[in-house]
């Protein structure tokens, strides 16, 4: 029997014991696996969820027992100091002596800590193993007890630095990210695309400090501070170095293994080092002299050393490596594919820009206009596993390009189906699981399901950035079978949306766990799960966000819009756009005395920017006195109806929009729903009102309204469908309670009516005949379930302002009713506006 010894249990290092199982032949060889760290090998791509429950067997890659049922020997706690090719042993700092056939090293890398003065005190971290962050939460929690408003930098503002960040944030400090170069993720994105993340993550709490050189690290003991130039300091009490990587390559140089000249050991396409014998895999493996610092290659390279062990010979790493990626950093999506870069000279670029939504879009096609060659996503990477597949398989685009990533309301729409792309597709990089390998386990009746597909095939088990298209394309090959799919929230549940709005209205559960005990799969939840149900237990029960378990996310919890210098908007209700005189003195009033700025939005209400968090309950009761109410411009809820001035004032109109538009807004205000809702009442077909950009619109003509379902504006705007021609009110008002409390019902997590009704089997029609002709038999159970929302209807800014433990969440400060004093507007405009943004 063969010994096979791999130095190194990290993600690599685990990845080829797995692949090794999985060949027959493994029973001829006997594998040890040392692993330095004091646990088996777990998953560092998702470290920092470590934060949300610090339990260390979740991130677990398989158990210690698996090794053993293996016949694997896993020692760990234990480093490996020498290597003695002639002799072929390995030596460990615990003198255990073993002798090897074939010697794998996936040592990985370690944190590259810059050589800054002071960077050895008390407080600073590196962003690297559990035991690393082990360190940060027990020092963080030691802070938060003298200072709750302790502040902590991630010197790094690269991918690791940005997981770092989100770190911070869950540990309850501010978090402050420091970047030599001008630009975030500077090897991954462009200029553009770079400020476009960097507003999304200020908007949501990240201080982002750009183009600063460290020159030390201030305090006695421990850290005060950073220190960037004479009169540049950031006082800091934390920080978490995520600079770079450097690959652990000390044992081979002490070996005599070829390394580069920038470290790493060498290697050929067989994984081969200078020494047949022993093997270099992942982060410590310089090919093609590049080290590859994604997981995806390093399970390529494990699979590679497998075979060529095995006497697989034909198995090699290919010459070029597919570097992108699809990551989502603290709930922001960022991909890049292909040549990201481009120069000019090579082909033509695609740009599409929404900063107000912080979105970003570009790709690189030839200068034929026929292939595409690369490309960024920002904010929206939902295309970005179809983008990776025609930009890999050389797949055919568009006349017109830019088709792929418009919105569908600006010429862009669908480019593609996942069932068009060939077998050979590798859709899983990870694992290297490609398209005919998916579909064909499900043809075959091995796999019944997701959960089947993921099984046999570890789609989906890596980076996890192919899930949508895995499951796209397990949906699509299920339904050509023409097996029923049944879409589950997330792996907490094997339910859907649909089930869970069901069990809870039945059951009447009032918390997040009661569901997850009773109907989940254990864990805690996650960031798919937590929101939905929220967000039903407010639909459900018409409950507030003042109510724990109703509330979505920070806006929710604070009744209002954070912006993105940290101050908030708040925005009252003022019902179909009507207001009198001494409301509209009032607001002025009420802005001038808070020194706000004040703007007219696109609902026609009027926008109050700039109120700190102390302000946020005097400015409502100053409101509430004055007779206006919360317009939840913050929840997914109904925020407007606009009307036109209609038959009272125009000489076009023909019927009395506002007073219906007035009457829309009052019944349906503060309903929570899978999404925002607005609504539009035009007095005539000039339709001021915009009312076909809306969720529900109504048009006056002879004879009544006709009302169109289903438009919205955003990313990806839609035209709303003519519904019903000449109705009158009563039977307006039936409709559209029978239409929303159906997609409450029934659409998936964050799905606007738009994309609900455009998804629904049988369209349009389908909803005529459920909603008109009653064809479920369930419009009177849709009215009452409507009506009881109706009637328990409450103003949550009332609620606040009445309720003494309710308001203790608007202090700055716990300990402290001071207010916030690094905030700094300047004026513009004749008005104030955030310094930074001027």
């Amino acid at each position: 029997m063969k010994t096979i010894i791999v130095v190194g249990n990290g993600m690599v290092g685990y990845k080829f014991c797995e692949k090794f199982v999985a060949k027959k032949e493994s029973k001829e060889y006997k594998v040890i696996v040392f692993g330095e760290e004091p646990r088996p090998a777990y998953d560092r791509v998702h470290l920092s969820e470590f934060f949300e429950n610090q339990d260390a067997k979740a991130l677990e890659m398989a158990p210690a027992e698996w090794y053993a049922e293996n016949n694997i020997d896993l020692i760990v706690d234990e480093r490996v100091t020498d290597i003695h090719k002639a002799s072929k042993k390995i030596t460990t700092a615990k003198d255990r002596e073993l002798s090897y056939d074939y010697l794998v090293l996936a040592t990985g890398s370690s944190a590259f800590v810059p050589p800054i003065k002071g960077v050895e005190k008390e407080g600073v971290f590196v962003y690297r193993t559990i035991e690393d962050l082990e360190g940060m939460l027990a020092y963080a929690a030691k802070l938060k007890q003298t200072n709750p408003n302790a502040k902590a930098a991630v010197l790094g503002g690269g991918l690791l630095g940005l997981e770092a960040g989100k770190a911070v944030m869950d540990m309850g400090l501010e978090p402050h990210i420091v970047e030599f170069a001008p630009k975030l993720m500077p090897r991954q994105l462009d200029s553009r695309s770079s400020q476009v993340l960097q507003l999304k993550l200020e908007s949501i709490g990240l201080n982002i400090h750009l183009s600063k050189a460290t020159n030390q690290i201030l305090g006695d003991k421990a850290i005060t501070g950073m220190e960037f130039g004479e009169d540049d300091v950031l006082d800091v009490e934390m920080l978490i170095i995520s600079a770079g990587i450097r690959p652990r390559d000390e044992l081979a140089k002490t070996s005599g293994l070829e390394m580069g000249v920038r470290g790493g050991i060498v290697v050929d396409n067989k994984m081969q080092t200078s020494d047949p014998n022993i093997y270099a895999i992942g982060e410590i493996a310089l090919y093609n002299q590049m080290i590859y610092g994604l997981v995806a290659p390093g399970y390529d390279m494990a699979g590679v050393a497998v075979d060529q062990i095995l006497g697989d010979t034909e198995t090699l790493m290919p010459e070029e490596i597919d570097m992108s990626t699809k990551l989502k950093l603290i709930g922001v999506d960022v991909a890049s594919f292909g040549e990201p870069f481009m120069p000019a000279a090579k082909g033509h670029s695609i740009i599409f820009e929404n900063k107000t939504q912080h979105l970003y879009k570009r790709i690189n096609v030839s200068l034929d206009g026929k292939k595409l060659l690369g490309g960024i996503l920002v904010g929206d990477a939902t295309d970005y596993s179809m983008l990776h597949q025609i930009y890999l398989n050389g797949m055919a685009i568009p006349e017109d390009p830019a088709q792929l990533i418009l919105p569908a309301g600006e010429g862009g729409g669908s480019f593609g189906d996942v069932m068009d792309l060939p077998d050979e597709a590798q859709i899983c990089s990870c694992e290297n699981v490609t398209k005919g390998q998916i579909c064909g386990t499900i043809e075959s009746g091995e796999s019944k399901d997701l959960a089947d597909v993921v099984s046999c095939t570890k789609a989906g088990t890596g980076c996890g950035g192919c899930k949508p298209m895995v499951k796209d394309l397990t949906e699509a090959t299920l339904k050509s079978l023409g097996i029923e799919v049944k879409d589950t929230v997330c792996e907490h549940f094997d339910l859907n949306r649909q089930d869970l709005y069901k069990i809870i209205q039945v059951k009447g559960y009032k918390t997040f766990d009661e569901v997850l005990d009773n109907h989940g799969n254990g864990g805690h939840g996650c960031e798919l799960c937590k929101p939905v149900v929220a967000s039903l237990m407010a639909s459900i029960n018409a409950d507030t966000a003042n109510k724990e378990y109703a509330i979505q996310d920070s806006n929710d919890r604070f009744l209002a819009n954070i912006q993105r210098n940290g101050t908030y908007s708040v925005v009252p209700r003022v019902p179909g756009g009507e207001i009198t005189p001494d409301k509209l003195i009032a607001l002025g009033e009420i802005a001038k005395k808070y020194d706000l700025y004040t703007k007219v939005t696109g609902g026609v209400r009027i926008d109050l920017f700039g109120a700190t968090l102390n302000q946020l309950p005097l400015i409502w009761k100053d409101l509430i006195d004055h007779g206006f109410e919360s317009g939840h411009a913050y929840g997914k809820s109904l925020r407007t109806v606009k009307t036109c001035v209609g038959s009272t004032w125009c000489r076009y109109g023909m019927d009395e929009s506002v007073s219906f538009g007035i009457e829309l807004e009052n019944r349906y205000r503060g309903i929570r729903a899978p999404h925002k809702i607005k609504g539009g009442v035009s007095g005539c077909i000039r339709e001021c009102a915009e009312a076909r950009g809306k969720d529900f619109g109504l048009i006056a003509v002879e004879g009544g309204w006709n009302l169109y379902l289903g438009g919205n504006g955003g990313a990806t705007p839609r035209h709303a469908e003519l519904f019903a021609e000449q109705i009158d009110n009563k039977t307006v008002i039936k409709y559209i309670d029978r239409y929303l409390m159906l997609y409450m019902r029934t659409a998936k997590p964050l799905q606007r009516t738009a994309a609900w009704q455009e998804r629904l089997e049988g369209g349009l029609e389908y909803l005529k005949e459920v909603i008109i002709d009653d064809k479920l038999g369930i419009a009177e159970d849709l009215e009452n379930e409507m009506q009881t929302l109706v009637n328990k209807f409450e103003c949550e800014w009332t609620q606040a302002i009445n309720d003494p433990e309710m308001m203790k969440r608007f202090n700055h400060f716990v300990n402290s009713e001071e207010e916030d004093d690094n905030l700094v507007f300047v004026p513009l405009r004749e008005q104030k506006m955030p310094e930074k943004w001027v």
